[in-house]
């Protein structure tokens, strides 16, 4: 009885572990809003996002060359799927949603990247005709309803007088471009973790060159201070290295689309950073979102685990 218990207890912990993994992920990731907001005006954006892909594929590198070298035929064999992925989840992702920041809000931005997990759904059915069940669609609109609680601060009749601008174009933009590399990650090539990474990370620092280059020819300049090298090792190592690590295996153990619904989680992670490390307070509708958010969660894993036992 005991053994037998045991391992269901393993079992049941194996389960648990993608998802408490995405909760890191998501932790880094709100992180990475948190430095962002912090170091506003002090590093331009562009030279930001290059000095995080120069610094994570550094960062990889010497544990990854022996890796990439064994994988090196395989990689150009499958060199369309890997630039695909890299454009997609690395390059177009921050570029966009870089972009779109400059012409408008923080709170339009997490709206927006709501539509992720629905959106990766959509991308299952139609490339891969992925069914959801009824349970994964309404834990879906759960989270996202959710993540409109948390960032409308309760006011829901406020999305009424939603304005949409341009900036808000560039991030959905960016939000397709995620739910597309997510859905497509089961597509990349059969090689070690870490090699997808440095070519990945290779084609990101390339696409944000030149962007970075205009902003220094334009006449920004950065002050080597202590603040400005922790922001840049923090997010070339903790939501670049570690982060699509884990990112990448959990989708590749649970499926795209719980682990694409995850990032429903980026504006509750976002709320308790931002009191933590901030002072900003909490309010009763980051709880409400909350539960709302980890209602969404709970729901669509009940939903696969009864797709997968049919």
């Amino acid at each position: 009885m005991r053994a037998g218990a045991s391992v269901s207890g393993d079992g049941k912990a194996a389960a648990l572990w993608p998802y408490a993994t995405l909760c890191i992920v998501i932790l880094f990731w709100s992180g990475n809003f948190i430095v962002g907001r912090a170091v506003n005006g002090v590093i331009p954006p562009f030279t930001l996002a290059f000095v995080r892909w120069t610094g994570a594929l550094l960062a990889v590198l010497p544990f990854a060359w022996r890796h990439l070298v064994a994988d090196k035929a395989i990689l150009i064999e499958r060199w369309r799927t890997v630039l695909a992925l890299g454009i997609t989840g690395v390059a177009a992702f921050n570029a966009f949603v870089y972009s779109g920041l400059r012409f408008t809000t923080a709170s339009n931005g997490l709206l927006l990247q709501a539509a992720i997990p629905a959106l990766v759904l959509v991308f299952n059915r139609l490339f891969f005709r992925d069914r959801a069940s009824l349970l994964q669609i309404i834990g879906v609109a759960l989270s996202m309803l959710g993540v409109v609680v948390i960032v409308l601060r309760g006011h829901l009749a406020e999305l009424a007088h939603l304005q949409l601008n341009f900036g808000d174009f560039l991030i959905l933009c960016g939000v397709v471009c995620w739910a597309l590399y997510t859905a497509f990650l089961r597509l990349r090539p059969d090689c070690h973790p870490l090699s997808f990474l440095v070519v990945t990370f290779a084609i990101g620092a390339i696409a944000m060159l030149p962007f970075a280059a205009f902003e220094m020819c334009a006449g920004a300049t950065i002050p080597l201070r202590a603040d400005v090298i922790g922001a840049f090792v923090y997010v070339a190592i903790f939501p670049s290295l570690v982060a699509y690590v884990l990112y990448n295996a959990a989708v590749a153990k649970l499926g795209a689309a719980p682990a694409g619904q995850m990032i429903t989680l980026m504006p509750l992670f976002g709320a308790l950073l931002a009191a933590a490390l901030l002072g900003e307070a909490l309010h009763s509708y980051h709880i409400t979102g909350m539960l709302l958010i980890f209602g969404g969660i709970i729901t669509s894993a009940v939903g696969v685990r009864r797709v997968v036992a049919r």
